[in-house]
């Protein structure tokens, strides 16, 4: 039986032991807990000493603490060092670095190369003038050809003011050369994009709930107000969460003071909380859709229950995701963490915002989650109402009936057109992404010269052509995604594409290399099955918008 093995079956509360010692000394326990930790504890250093093979007794430790959190909740998580520093520079919204994202592209014999996908606006690498499509292929006068992400974070992040010499392979141009970047701090933007969709449409897109949201999504209100903005599309599909407080002040945006946000329940008094709307909101009267999706958790089905409770938004797509569990992180001795769940979020009418689970099948509970989305799919919302006990029905404050059950059930269910064969091959394994790539090192310098900075110059300018997808086709055909043409049914043929949903997402991924993230969603807008339906339900937002500002 292999060391982890034998840990994860006999010892995966040994941890206990040492957070109570590291994390919660000034607690009292009670004889039976302090005589299961000294048991646990007399095991580890049993196995320790005695094992026929030695042991790692940070593998060891390490191996308790996840057996011991798998046994509780799916959410409840422990996290080594490296990846609690990689997790808190995404909600700090911050690191230090030369400010680009990168892709590994594949090279001989496992050799991958570092290529630029994004030069992240105002970094490091913007001004010494890296670009995309570029190749790092040595940092410091090291050759980088072969690394792994963990050392290409660890070459090319570093401390604010340090220097940084890498040699780059631009496509068009014959020999390397060198760049010399001085590292800062590079911004982590949780807000990808605010634009006005028409002359009274504003669109934002938050893409988590990060440290700097709530100041990220006022600055773009207060834009888009002075833009005209006479509604409000806010975008929270693929938004997998955050900090409560900033979901909290986004919510606070559009409902008025005294109005109950989120609210958390837990086993003891110190985790019961109620949190409410101040005075002053942004946003409280125009109309709002939120649009949301299977990955939309957490945070982000905070701010959609609570708008959907208070009736003050139109919620538009898929059931949410359904995480709907408190932790309080811990932070151990070496810089790991451990998140336990402490209490469980309820939205303003007292749904569960959480996804029924069985203890310690994580499995089981992302398979059920699954089914539901399969089981909402197949089914009109008033057949999905009819079906669910009473138990699970509430109202809003105007009285509108809406389910729990796990996550957040939109007012319009989007039952999006299924994808035609081409591009279910191209999607399978991101083909799509290696094309741009290649189109890039041919077209990128010439496609930004044309356009420069301006992204809505690029937006209302570029096209992909009939010639671009002749090659698209050609691409496919090379790489064998088709199909063979002898079996029934002949290869996908190159009239069977979906001709205008390529093209945007071919735009898309070009406008998002060439600047950044915002370049995707205006490309791709056009075809968007969500938002399309969305546009066409203004009608019963602004009887929301208008029967709330009303009461």
């Amino acid at each position: 039986m292999t060391t982890r093995r034998l840990v994860t079956y006999g010892f995966v509360i040994l941890i206990a032991g040492v957070l109570a010692g590291v994390q919660l000394g000034g607690v009292m326990f009670g004889n039976d807990l302090a005589k299961s930790l000294r048991k646990v504890e007399d095991a580890f250093v049993l196995i320790a000493q005695r094992y026929v093979e030695d042991v790692d007794h940070e593998e060891m430790a390490e191996d308790a603490i996840t057996g011991m959190l798998a046994a509780l909740d799916p959410h409840s998580l422990y996290f080594d060092a490296e990846r609690m520093r990689r997790e808190t520079e995404q909600f700090d919204a911050s690191f230090e670095g030369i400010g680009v994202s990168y892709n590994l592209i594949d090279g001989s014999e496992d050799q991958d190369t570092i290529s630029v996908v994004t030069v992240l606006p105002g970094g490091p690498s913007e001004a010494a003038g890296l670009f995309t499509g570029d190749r790092i292929i040595a940092v410091d006068g090291t050759s980088s050809i072969g690394f792994n992400d963990e050392q290409v974070r660890s070459s090319l992040k570093g401390p604010r003011g340090s220097e940084v010499v890498v040699t780059i392979r631009r496509p068009g141009v014959p020999e390397p050369f060198d760049v010399q970047i001085t590292r800062d701090q590079v911004p982590i933007v949780t807000l990808d994009i605010a634009y006005m969709m028409d002359d009274a449409t504003g669109y934002i897109k938050l893409n988590r709930f990060a440290r700097t949201t709530h100041s990220e999504f006022r600055r773009a209100l207060r834009d888009l107000k002075a833009r005209g903005m006479e509604r409000l599309i806010l975008d929270l599909r693929g938004n997998g969460g955050g900090y409560m407080s900033m979901a909290v002040r986004v919510s606070d945006e559009f409902l008025s003071d005294g109005q109950l946000i989120v609210s958390q329940k837990g086993r003891t008094a110190d985790t019961n909380e109620s949190y409410s709307a101040t005075d002053g909101g942004l946003w409280e009267e125009g109309p709002v859709i939120v649009l949301v999706g299977p990955t939309s958790a957490s945070a982000s089905e905070i701010v959609a229950g609570a708008l959907q409770d208070h009736d003050r938004a139109l919620i538009v797509g898929k059931r949410t995701f359904g995480k709907g569990l408190v932790q309080n992180q811990f932070r151990l001795n070496d810089g790991s963490a451990m998140r336990v769940t402490v209490a469980r979020y309820y939205t303003p009418s007292g749904r569960l915002i959480q996804t029924a689970y069985e203890s310690g099948d994580r499995s089981a509970y992302l398979e059920e989650k699954r089914e539901m989305q399969r089981h909402d799919g197949a089914l009109a919302l008033s057949d999905l109402l009819a079906e669910v006990p009473d138990s699970l029905k509430y109202r809003t404050s105007s009285g509108r009936t809406v389910i729990a059950g796990g996550g957040i059930l939109p007012d319009y269910i989007v039952h999006e057109d299924t994808l035609d064969a081409f591009t279910r091959a191209i999607l399978r394994g991101a083909h799509e992404r290696d094309f741009v790539r290649q189109w890039l090192d041919l077209n990128g310098r010439a496609t930004f010269d044309r356009f420069g900075d301006d992204l809505w110059a690029f937006t209302e300018g570029f096209e992909i052509t009939d010639a671009d997808l002749d090659d698209l086709y050609a691409f496919a055909q090379e790489r064998d995604l088709l199909g063979p043409a002898e079996e029934a049914g002949g290869q996908i043929g190159r009239d069977e594409m979906d001709e205008p949903g390529l093209k945007a997402l071919l735009k898309g991924r070009i406008a998002r290399r060439l600047y950044d993230q915002s370049g995707w969603y205006p490309a791709f807008h056009p075809v968007d099955q969500t938002l399309k339906a969305a546009t066409d339900l203004w009608g019963d937002a602004t009887d929301l918008a208008d029967s709330y500002t009303a009461r």
